[in-house]
C-alpha cells in the first residue's frame, strides 16, 4: 500500500531506504530525521553522496553515525516504474557505502542492513564521500551525459523520426540506450556533483579534440592502443573473476 505522506510512511520502521532523486534525499533528510525512532536506521540510494552525508551528519548531529549510512548501488534502468522491476537487478552490482568518519558498519542495525545488500547479491564496496562523487563522475555521470549529447546531436542532425537506431546496429543502440534517462534524476546529479563532472567532461572534450585534429595522423592509432587497454584489463579482470 502507498503511504504518500512521508511522516506516515517511516512510522514503526526500522529502516528507511530514500530512493528519490537526490534532491529530494536531501529535504526528506531533514524532514524525516526528528520523527524517525531512535534505533531507526535511515539509508538512501542517491547517485551522489558528499551533500547527502553533509547534510544527515548536521540533521543528527553526533548520533549520524549509528542513524545515517549513505550508499549507492550501481545498477538501474533508464526506465523507471513497477512495469520495469528486475528481481535480479542487483546481482554481481557493486553497491557503495560512504560512511562517517568511525562509523561502523558491522555493528548493529548497520550491520544488519550490509548484510542484507550482500544477501541479494550486491558487492559492498566502501569509499569516502567525495572520492564515490569522483569516481562516479567519471563511471556513471559523464557516461550518462556522453550518451544524451550523443541522442540529442542525432536529432538536431537527422529528426527525431530518423530510423538511426535500426541502421546504427548494437554499437549505436548500445551508445544511446541510456539517453532515455530522465532530466529529472540527473538534474540534481549534476547540481550536486558540478565540478567533478564538469572535471571530467573536460579532460574528455580534449580527448575528443585531439581525435578530431588527428583523423589523418598516426595520433589516432596511439589513441585506440591507449583505449584498448582498460578493455583488456578488464577482460582479464572478468576473466580472474569467473576462476
Amino acid at each position: 500500500m502507498a503511504i504518500p505522506d512521508p511522516l506516515q510512511a517511516v512510522r514503526g520502521s526500522d529502516v528507511v531506504v530514500l530512493a528519490t532523486p537526490v534532491g529530494g534525499i536531501i529535504e526528506l533528510i531533514d524532514k524525516l530525521a526528528p520523527h524517525l525512532s531512535p534505533e531507526a536506521l535511515l539509508t538512501d540510494v542517491g547517485s551522489t553522496k558528499e551533500q547527502i552525508v553533509s547534510r544527515a551528519a548536521k540533521a543528527f548531529g553526533e548520533k549520524a553515525p549509528q542513524r545515517f549510512l549513505g550508499g549507492h548501488p550501481m545498477a538501474g534502468k533508464e526506465n523507471s516504474g513497477i512495469d520495469f522491476a528486475d528481481a535480479n537487478l542487483f546481482q554481481g552490482a557493486v553497491w557503495f557505502f560512504t560512511p562517517a568518519p568511525g562509523q561502523k558498519l558491522k555493528a548493529g542495525r548497520i550491520g544488519e542492513y550490509t548484510a542484507w545488500i550482500k544477501k541479494i547479491g550486491a558487492k559492498v564496496e566502501i569509499l569516502a564521500p567525495a572520492d564515490h562523487d569522483h569516481l562516479c563522475a567519471w563511471i556513471s555521470h559523464v557516461p550518462q551525459i556522453t550518451s544524451t549529447a550523443l541522442a540529442a546531436a542525432l536529432v538536431d542532425e537527422y529528426g527525431e523520426r530518423a530510423p538511426l537506431l535500426e541502421t546504427g546496429g548494437r554499437a549505436l543502440r548500445e551508445m544511446t540506450r541510456i539517453a532515455a534517462s530522465p532530466y529529472s534524476m540527473w538534474r540534481d546529479i549534476a547540481l550536486t556533483n558540478k565540478q567533478s563532472i564538469a572535471n571530467a567532461l573536460l579532460k574528455l572534450e580534449q580527448n575528443l579534440a585531439h581525435i578530431r585534429e588527428n583523423l589523418d595522423t598516426r595520433e589516432l592509432e596511439k589513441v585506440f592502443n591507449r583505449a584498448h587497454k582498460l578493455r583488456t584489463r578488464s577482460q582479464r579482470c572478468s576473466v580472474t573473476e569467473k576462476h
